[in-house]
């Protein structure tokens, strides 16, 4: 095809591109149309690889191109001819593949989405069931296709996650089953005498695991400021280690095991609880149906959405602190008699905000602190209304380089500084506890 021979062209010539003369905004703007034009050539390649698939059907046999050229599905020949590993070649085959009538290929072809985003928007709503139509999982992909320019791909998965959980409550028990039956761990012997570890983990086990792994690295990762003098000795201990952080997850692991097997049998092991709290909306628990939400530590686990048997088994092991979930949010008002936000305050944040709010930050309630929206030394107020949770990045942000952040109503936005957008037009703040957002719509 002529046009692809041009697109080689031009492309040969952009590896002799220079960015280092470019200014800022012509940068960023420059990756923004690299982007734009990789997404479209994604779209073409799904769209090849859908009749790479089509020619490889397997009622033709060994005459289908797959089978006819030594390649055991179409996925495999798409992986060889693209180098493109197994994962991204049955992405490419399966949104190719995708029905016309489908909500996710006109954004995809017209390079609006990326095929990686599309992908995580169809395998987390999943197939129609009797208890969720194929008009509701489209209409719920209308609605997801909106988020994608805020989202990253990580946060879009939640999300879709979610809404597949709030469109189908009663399937949420079967589901987390499933990815139960899914986990496992394999240790494989390598010739130069290590052992490479592999596996996948549940949602509910991750959080318990990647705890114990944050609790190690946080400081490293963006994790919040210490007051404790001793805390913060050792996180200044943590960042001037010369390991790196994938050495130190190994080291950490380890070293759980190597406690685990001196443990006195006779004795509990691991009186520590890691901190893992379970969200659940009042009106849930009292129906007794709809789901529950994890709250962790870890920016990796966090979120995950479980069942009421989850909830109720958490509840069973540790009690449970209420947390009621309204409409407002308005579970404290301390007024001005405390200038901090207290630990109860705090809870009632982490389960409101979900973590740091700023738009397109993932990090968890614990890596958080509360900002008063209104300044304590203007007259601000310690109540939950006017605190909202912000990562330590994000809170230096607001405070030093003059973004703003509002209430409005039951709402926040964050209002960028003039040299950001001249025009200084407001951002959505959105919670990410899906437990808060459900509770909110049925307030």
């Amino acid at each position: 095809m002529p046009i692809l021979d041009s697109l080689a062209t031009v492309s040969g010539e952009l590896a002799g591109l220079s960015f280092t003369q470019l200014d800022d905004r012509a940068l960023l703007s420059t990756q923004a149309k690299l982007a734009e034009i990789r997404r479209r050539i994604d779209a073409s390649m799904a769209s090849a690889a859908a009749e790479i698939a089509r020619r490889s059907d397997r009622e033709l046999g060994y005459d289908g191109l797959a089978q006819r050229l030594g390649h055991g599905s179409p996925e495999k020949l798409v992986q060889r001819v693209a180098g493109v590993s197994r994962r991204e070649a049955g992405t490419l085959v399966r949104i190719g593949s995708l029905d016309a009538a489908s909500p996710l290929v006109a954004p995809v072809g017209a390079g609006a989405i990326s095929v990686e985003a599309a992908e995580v928007i169809r395998a987390a709503l999943g197939e129609p069931s009797p208890a969720v139509s194929a008009a509701a999982i489209a209409e719920a992909m209308t609605a997801l296709l909106q988020l994608v320019p805020s989202l990253t791909v990580e946060q879009l998965a939640v999300r879709a996650r979610s809404t597949r959980d709030e469109l189908d409550a009663a399937g949420i028990p079967a589901r987390e089953s499933e990815l139960r039956e899914r986990r496992y761990l394999r240790l494989t012997p390598a010739a130069d005498g290590m052992v490479r570890l592999a596996g996948l983990l549940d949602p509910e086990s991750a959080s318990l695991v990647s705890d114990s792994f944050d609790a190690v690295t946080s400081p490293r990762r963006g994790g919040p400021r210490f007051v404790d003098p001793a805390a913060r000795a050792q996180a200044a201990a943590l960042e001037a280690d010369p390991r790196t952080l994938d050495q130190l997850m190994a080291d950490t692991l380890v070293d759980i095991f190597r406690v685990a097997a001196a443990a006195d049998p006779g004795r509990l092991f691991g009186q520590r609880r890691p901190a893992v709290r379970v969200l659940v909306a009042e009106r849930d628990l009292r129906r007794g149906a709809g789901s529950a939400e994890l709250e962790t530590t870890s920016a990796t686990a966090s979120g995950a959405v479980v069942s009421l048997a989850t909830a109720a088994r958490y509840a069973c092991e540790g009690g449970i602190q209420p947390i009621v979930v309204g409409e407002r949010g308005d579970v404290l008002r301390l007024g001005r008699a405390q200038r901090l936000f207290s630990p109860q305050q705090r809870l009632a944040l982490a389960a409101r905000d979900g973590g740091c709010r700023f738009p397109g930050c993932d990090r968890p309630p614990s890596w958080t602190e509360a900002h008063h929206i209104t300044p304590w030394s203007r007259g601000g107020r310690t109540d939950l209304a006017d605190g909202i949770l912000l990562c330590r990045h994000h809170h230096l942000l607001v405070h030093n380089n003059g973004w703003e952040v509002q209430r409005r109503a039951s709402t926040y936005v964050v209002v960028p500084p003039p040299e950001v957008d001249a025009r200084q037009r407001p951002i959505p703040m959105p919670t990410a506890s899906a437990t808060w957002r459900k509770a909110a719509r049925a307030g």
